[in-house]
């Protein structure tokens, strides 16, 4: 009897340690740096330049992750950070020899959505904040569900199909699917 009763003792850590919440097998997401944010789809970027009031306007990224300027036509503006669509910009007004010194500003007035999934009250697609974590999306879906797991999430990255562990601090970006797991102990 003592037998048993010690293999039982001995066994229930490793059956418990094998439990998950969903997400421990995963890798961990490194959490965004502050201003590191690169352009995508669905973003809508205010463009104005200095002396060419035709190309001021809100532009939408493509799909192909391109925007398309009077005078300039197509331009790449996917993965590149706001300052480096401006330096774009800039380099084919100079090297059409449209101006000769470039003044153009890139801002974006709305981001493109999150995407939270799983144990959360309003699973859905929800408006990017600046400066939001799991923590804040799982606030702005209406909080975890009874069932949820509330240490960690499963974040896909916007451009990627891996998802990652992340804690509820962890910073998101736009684009970016959110999934809270079902907490099993």
């Amino acid at each position: 009897m003592r037998t048993i009763a010690a293999s039982l003792a001995l066994s229930l850590p490793l059956l418990v340690s094998g439990c998950s919440n969903g997400v421990s097998h995963l890798s961990s997401i490194e959490s965004a740096a502050p201003g590191s944010y690169r352009l995508g789809p669905g973003d809508d970027l205010r463009l104005a330049v200095f002396g060419f009031d035709q190309m001021a306007n809100v532009y939408t990224v493509a799909d192909n992750g391109t925007i398309s300027l009077p005078l300039l036509g197509t331009i790449k503006a996917e993965q590149r950070t706001p300052a480096e669509l401006e330096a774009a910009i800039s380099s084919q007004l100079l090297s059409r020899e449209l101006a000769t010194k470039p003044s153009v500003s890139v801002q974006v007035v709305k981001y493109r959505p999150i995407y939270i999934l799983g144990e959360v009250q309003k699973p859905g697609q929800y408006p990017y904040v600046p400066g939001m974590t799991v923590t804040t999306a799982v606030a702005i879906a209406g909080g975890y569900t009874f069932r949820a797991s509330t240490k960690a999430a499963a974040v896909t990255r916007s451009g990627t199909d891996v998802e990652r562990r992340a804690s509820v601090v962890t910073r998101i970006m736009p684009g970016d699917t959110i999934r809270v797991p079902e907490a099993w102990f």
